[in-house]
């Protein structure tokens, strides 16, 4: 089984991402099981990407990186079916591009924060969850009213960290403990999704938060890529009634001016 998780924004010279691709695609197949082979992909470069940089340096990932993103990752994906993935799943938990691709092909295109938190939702009543920044937070709330997930979870709290992560990572670990514990004991959460892969699981492992709290720790990126596992080898993929799909071809994503 090969599954494609794709990166939200192009790899070029000027613009990377901020993690080692050999470090975290190695961390992603650790999830995976045996026969299951775990590649990172990226979007080509598009118009607008930089602005990825501009919002991020100012500490203001509001989302709308993410709508100027989603053309491109849609015709990622739509590569990934051609060339034989048999599932691909959005490397940041914000969902970008999801939506778009579920409707351009009949692989199985997951989404971590959504099936994440219905992860949760079947384990625990009352679900708490972490963000990077605050201005993730409005933002989550807007796409959990879009999932009708917003009911289950009692609060959304941010860590204020999203860069220089390396070198934070005991900053990451002390703040989100705290807020952790914050949500369990004031907001009477019984289960935490940490949203953010680049702080959590890339920086700071889930384990090690649900040992410093007594409370358990969702991992995104496990659960993904064995939901998305099991979609494949039960035969499951996005309903065709919910998600509609034309025939395409690679050359109806093409510029025809």
């Amino acid at each position: 089984m090969r599954i494609l998780v794709i990166n939200q924004a192009p790899r070029t010279r000027k613009s990377g991402p901020s993690y080692n691709v050999e470090r975290i695609e190695a961390l992603l197949n650790s999830y995976a099981t045996q026969g299951t082979k775990i590649e990172i992909g990226f979007p080509e470069p598009f118009e607008g990407s930089q602005l990825k940089d501009a919002i991020g340096g100012q500490n203001m990932l509001n989302g709308l990186h993410h709508m100027m993103e989603t053309p491109a990752i849609v015709r990622k994906i739509f590569w990934a079916q051609e060339n034989g993935y048999d599932a691909v799943i959005s490397s940041n938990t914000f969902d970008p591009g999801v939506d778009g691709g579920r409707l351009a092909v009949s692989i199985p295109v997951i989404g971590p924060l959504r099936t994440t938190v219905h992860a949760a939702a079947v384990l625990a009543d009352r679900i708490g969850i972490t963000v990077p920044l605050p201005p993730h937070v409005p933002y989550t709330w807007r796409i959990l009213r879009t999932y009708g997930l917003d009911r289950f979870v009692t609060d959304i709290q941010p860590i204020g960290v999203y860069t220089n992560v390396q070198e934070r990572k005991a900053e990451i670990v002390e703040t989100t403990t705290r807020l952790i514990k914050s949500l369990v004991d004031d907001k009477r959460s019984e289960i935490i999704v940490p949203l953010g892969g680049a702080l959590i699981p890339y920086i700071v492992d889930p384990d090690d938060l649900e040992k410093a709290t007594g409370v358990q720790v969702l991992n995104t990126k496990a659960i993904s890529i064995r939901f998305a596992e099991m979609c494949v080898q039960l035969g499951m993929t996005q309903s065709a009634l919910t998600y509609p799909r034309a025939r395409l071809a690679s050359g109806d994503f093409e510029n025809s001016v």
